[in-house]
């Protein structure tokens, strides 16, 4: 390569490296951004995969966020080969490396937090790089070599999408059958009604109940305790209304592990209202129902691994 060549390629990949320096650390208001509050975040457990096919029809912008944390290192892995001779596994570790004290850096001055996830997206970007040059590195006519550079990219990119979108299949819960709260075998306090459910209206419309019903009917307040024994990821669904008929006074109240997630009461709720909500753990669901206020086809799945 010629000295004045490779001076000007060398230039470039140095104002390009301060263009990335400042989206690391400046871009996207991250002075305003209170990281402090949290401490020194290191988040070391991979949470997603690099990046799935898009969505054509509502393109995110995390997607070309993701698309972005791969394609703006590209260049490294093509220009750093071309000014110094290196062979992949030497680049990879020099790169990988760097990357991590960067994110370091980036947790530890409170302008972002340390990702493992930008470290292998940032990788892989490399890595497609490297590769796009060892392809055209084998071809002599420049706009082939452009052209065979430029189709490797795509290729390895639509390779990267396809292979995440296989781990994610794999790794990704997905909902399990929905069961009715009261066939938890554990049970305290008092039980909701299962069979021949009566019929209701609520705000003028007619409530037909399928599994099961609560109330606090007979008593001013009625409590139902269930034992789901350290169950993590479940999502609960229900129905909750005061009925037209009899007094218009009524409360719910859900609590989680003897934490409040759900309170209505007639001053707020006064049509029939749908109830779901997730949980990433739980041991124990206590219903609480005071007045005329009525729960039903009262549910809960639990989100698991296909292979579970």
């Amino acid at each position: 390569m010629e000295t004045k060549l490779r001076k000007i390629i060398f230039a470039g990949i140095i104002l390009y490296t301060f263009l990335i320096l400042y989206f690391l650390f400046f871009a996207f208001n991250r002075l305003d951004h209170e990281y402090s509050e949290y401490g020194y975040d290191f988040m070391l457990i991979p949470e997603s995969v690099p990046i799935l096919f898009p969505n054509l029809s509502d393109l995110s912008f995390s997607w070309i966020f993701n698309l972005g944390n791969i394609a703006a290192f590209i260049p490294y892995g093509i220009v750093i080969p071309l000014l110094y001779r290196t062979h992949l596994v030497k680049f990879i570790s020099v790169f990988v490396l760097t990357i991590l004290v960067l994110e370091t850096l980036q947790s530890l001055t409170f302008l972002g937090t340390f990702d493992v996830d930008d470290v292998i997206s940032n990788t892989l970007g490399a890595g497609i790089g490297f590769c796009a040059y060892k392809v055209g590195l084998t071809i002599k006519v420049f706009w082939k070599k452009l052209m065979a550079m430029g189709l490797t990219i795509v290729v390895l990119l639509v390779g990267i999408m396809g292979i995440s979108e296989i781990i994610n299949y794999a790794v990704e819960k997905r909902e399990g059958p929905v069961h009715a709260l009261n066939e938890v075998k554990e049970i305290t306090g008092s039980m909701p009604m299962t069979k021949d459910l009566p019929g209701f209206t609520v705000a003028g419309k007619k409530i037909e109940p399928k599994m099961n019903l609560y109330s606090s009917e007979g008593q001013d307040t009625k409590k139902y305790t269930y034992i789901l024994g350290e169950k993590k990821d479940i999502l609960f669904y229900s129905s909750f209304g005061i009925p037209d008929n009899g007094d218009d006074h009524g409360e719910l109240i859900i609590a989680v592990d003897g934490k409040e997630i759900v309170q209505y009461n007639e001053q707020y709720y006064q049509d029939m209202e749908t109830i779901d909500f997730s949980m990433n753990s739980v041991h124990e669901i206590t219903i609480t129902l005071k007045g005329n206020a009525k729960l039903w086809d009262v549910k809960f799945s639990e989100m698991k691994h296909w292979w579970e």
